[in-house]
């Protein structure tokens, strides 16, 4: 295997973890406004995700470096054209965190609404635009012979892109909720998991018109199974959902995520960013890729560090592993 190929499969590994680990934060996020009856039960989400949503941001800042190294023409061109919707979701992402953290500062209602609204549009908007993002990676966009992108934003904003955005938004709905399944006790689990149950059935559709049109578009085999393997992947997280299978129910949901990730990147190589002008003028993992040195050097320092992050992680999670209800949270 190449190393470019390699450094390919990687980012696209990096990017399933911080879509599966952020997703159900995201989908917990964005519960507050609907899920939690009081402050209490409010609380209680925030707790469901308070030791392990910093860490699950991680993977973003690993995807992005591993871009940055790996395939600097592709970091410079993805960076500079979507700066716009790159900067709203590094926005939002600070409010999130400023809201989770400072909510407890004080104990004043107006306080805490406002802290709950920021993690409400800090959770919502990068579910959003994620999703808007990346299927417009796939689609392609307008990148010009010298590899720099022409468009605007209100190219971003296709069908294809909206619609991976509604999948992107839906199913992290649906994953949080099946999180907050099993991570709660007590009527707070009960209603976290058939609003996923009633959300599940939105996502569902969405994710099949998504996975059909990108099979459509991209006319490869492989998409097709993988989008397949995505859509089963959620029908079954539901049925256990139905069952009350919390931790099958959750998987579901995570595999698919992971699968559709796999779905848009198998769709996309060997390119890394599409022209949509010229095909000829497409980024791909060679014209786009660092020198054969400085692969090799990041694959040595990969090897060693990789398997120490997703050992730390995997102990925190260990960790906070037991479920929590609203007579754990002090008055």
């Amino acid at each position: 295997m190449e190393l470019t190929t390699f450094w390919f499969i990687i980012i696209a590994v990096l990017w399933v973890g911080y879509l599966v680990l952020e997703g159900f934060d995201f989908g917990v996020g964005m519960l507050m406004a609907v899920l939690a009856r009081d402050d209490t039960e409010r609380r209680v989400l925030i707790n469901t995700i308070g030791p392990v949503w910093d860490g699950n941001e991680v993977w973003l800042l690993v995807a992005g470096g591993a871009t940055f190294a790996a395939f600097p023409e592709w970091y410079a061109t993805l960076f500079s054209g979507f700066y716009l919707p790159l900067l709203l979701i590094l926005v939002a992402l600070i409010v999130r965190i400023i809201g989770i953290e400072f909510r407890s500062k004080r104990d004043e209602v107006s306080w805490r609404r406002r802290c709950d609204t920021a993690i409400v549009f800090g959770s919502v908007v990068p579910a959003l635009l994620w999703g808007v993002a990346l299927a417009n990676i796939v689609r392609g966009v307008p990148i010009d012979a010298d590899g720099e992108y022409v468009g605007g934003f209100f190219n971003l904003l296709n069908p294809y892109g909206l619609l991976g955005g509604l999948v992107t938004l839906s199913v992290f709905l649906v994953h949080g909720a099946f999180f907050v399944g099993l991570k709660t006790v007590g009527p707070i689990r009960e209603r976290a998991i058939r609003l996923g149950l009633r959300a599940g059935v939105v996502a569902g559709a969405l994710a099949v018109a998504f996975v059909v049109w990108t099979g459509l578009a991209q006319d490869s085999l492989a998409v097709w199974i993988l989008g397949g393997l995505t859509v089963l992947a959620f029908v079954i997280g539901m049925l256990n959902a139905l069952d009350r299978r919390d931790g099958r129910a959750f998987a579901g949901t995570a595999v698919a995520i992971a699968l559709l990730v796999a779905t848009l990147f198998s769709g996309l190589f060997p390119d890394v960013m599409p022209s949509s002008l010229d095909a000829a003028w497409s980024l791909t993992t060679t014209n786009a890729a660092s020198t054969p040195y400085t692969l090799t050097i990041m694959s040595w320092v990969a090897v060693f560090f990789t398997p120490i992050v997703i050992g730390y992680q995997s102990w925190s999670y260990w960790v906070f592993r037991r479920r929590i209800g609203v007579h754990h949270i002090p008055v």
